[in-house]
């Protein structure tokens, strides 16, 4: 009886609304979505080249000096970065690993510059906070494949649409982070900086900010490893990178190359979640 009733409620269009309103973006605002392709293209490529340019060697011994200091001078993070990034270089990825690091650093930058400001407007106002709360649990739960979609019609193929995919999975946690971190700082410091008479931007940049900082860098390092994460995936609509090599060995059920790509990915995810991790306990 129950399934008869519920059988006769008319299904609501929701793929066809969907359908249309991204249909609609692209007709009306290509002019739009193709500058911003052709802009994030050429920046990309030209952060991908200088990467390049450097000498392999410098750039290992740059990294391997970072993780010295990140890893408060001692040789346990070093000796891994140096042994992991000769492993990538010896087996011939040295290229593909550029291109990784520029998608991880676009998208990790435009998800921490969106998400920051997000995260403390979320924290000064409740209607915000209520807003944008389950917008951020819709971004984290739907599927990650789902995002190359609409970044395929907007942008087409190539590593714009990948990054554009990796911000919206990345972005959340610098949100909820920040948000998380402002929210708890100690009501006598918000008290003794008010009877001092600082502005709400003084107390912001010189209270709130420097003490909810350890928050905020555990939600930029979450981001980082998820726009990581999302960069492999994106491999599937064409952004270049160490993913690209997974997803070719995959289609073609290759599982020494795929196990090879594969390895220097976790290379690059343990190098920057304990470099990151390193400089956020140093300032501390």
């Amino acid at each position: 009886m129950n399934s008869s009733i519920l059988d006769q409620i008319p299904r609501l269009p929701v793929s066809e609304w969907m359908s249309d309103i991204i249909t609609w973006l692209t007709q009306n605002l290509s002019w739009f979505f193709g500058a911003i392709r052709d802009g994030g293209a050429w920046l990309m490529d030209g952060i991908t080249d200088l990467l390049l340019f450097i000498p392999p060697v410098l750039f290992i011994l740059l990294l391997v000096a970072l993780a010295f200091f990140a890893g408060r001078k001692k040789f346990g993070l070093p000796v891994f970065t140096l042994l992991g990034l000769l492993y990538i270089h010896n087996q011939g990825l040295w290229e593909p690993l550029m291109y990784t690091i520029t998608l991880v650093l676009v998208a990790s930058l435009l998800s921490i510059l969106i998400g920051v400001p997000v995260g403390i407007w979320m924290a000064k106002s409740r209607t915000a906070n209520w807003i944008i709360t389950p917008i951020l649990d819709f971004m984290q739960t739907m599927p990650a494949f789902v995002y190359l979609i609409p970044a395929v019609a907007f942008f087409g193929i190539g590593m714009v649409p990948g990054v554009f995919s990796a911000v919206i999975f990345a972005l959340p946690p610098t949100v909820r982070f920040t948000n998380l971190g402002i929210r708890q700082v100690p009501d006598e410091m918000i008290e003794a900086s008010e009877s001092f008479g600082s502005t709400g931007s003084q107390r912001l940049f010189k209270v709130e900010l420097p003490l909810a900082k350890p928050t905020i860098m555990a939600g930029i390092n979450q981001t980082v490893l998820l726009a990581l994460s999302m960069v492999v995936i994106a491999s599937m609509i064409g952004a270049p990178g160490l993913g690209e090599r997974v997803i070719n060995a995959l289609q073609r059920a290759q599982v020494g190359p795929g196990f090879v790509a594969g390895f220097a990915l976790v290379v690059l995810a343990i190098i920057l979640d304990r470099v990151l991790q390193g400089f956020n306990k140093s300032d501390n």
